[in-house]
């Protein structure tokens, strides 16, 4: 007696491939296009770090010294300078911004040229721009909350820092840097400029009502 095999009559469901489970490129996250984001925002950075770097020096060498951002009684760089908050760690906050840009702007320089840093240099790119990200938040809320004057160059570095660290996460998402569900890559890649304008709006609209009476007057 023969033992009869048995072929199931019903089709197995094919399992997904590997490139419709990976999530999706976004325009930002091609290698040449991210060398030109960190370039710009390294940039922009990195010169109102400097800005302030030399305001702060010009006050040292002169305490009356009158800095190029000091517009109102509610902007005012050189009135901000005065308080402990510029100074968190000793010295002035924008040295750290000399320091950290410059290593975005040689990461963009690096990106141009055609070199492909490993992951672990993105994973150290991604822990110093979340610091850096954490001690802008801090700032934004001394300024607004604590202080109550903005310093307009230190405005500029928040508006680099959002999208730097916004951009930064939804590519290291998209190319398995962090690891995280297709899912939440997707999300993160497809809306990253929804994410940077609904943070800019928010920042923005903070700043608005905290200092409505120099837009409304008394």
């Amino acid at each position: 007696m023969t033992e009869r095999s048995t072929i199931s009559t019903h089709p197995s469901k094919p399992s997904p491939s590997p490139a419709a489970m990976a999530p999706a490129r976004a325009w930002f996250a091609d290698h040449r296009t991210f060398g030109l984001i960190l370039l710009v925002t390294g940039a922009v950075g990195w010169i109102a770090s400097a800005i302030l770097v030399l305001e702060r020096l010009a006050l040292y060498e002169n305490p009356g010294h009158v800095t190029s951002c000091d517009i109102n009684p509610w902007v005012s760089c050189g009135r901000v300078m005065g308080t402990w908050q510029s100074e968190l760690f000793g010295f002035p906050n924008p040295l750290i911004g000399i320091v950290a840009f410059a290593v975005v702007l040689a990461t963009a320089m690096v990106v141009l040229s055609g070199a492909r840093p490993g992951r672990w240099y993105w994973a150290g790119l991604q822990a110093g721009v979340t610091l850096g990200m954490a001690f802008v938040t801090w700032l934004w809320f001394q300024a607004l909350y604590e202080i109550y004057i903005l310093c307009l160059y230190c405005m500029i570095v928040w508006a680099a820092m959002i999208p730097l660290f916004i951009l930064l996460t939804a590519r290291n998402l998209a190319h398995g840097v962090i690891p995280a569900p297709p899912a939440v890559a997707r999300f993160a890649t497809g809306w990253a400029g929804t994410l940077i304008a609904v943070v800019y709006v928010g920042v923005a609209g903070s700043v608005f009502i905290q200092f409505l009476p120099a837009f409304t007057g008394p």
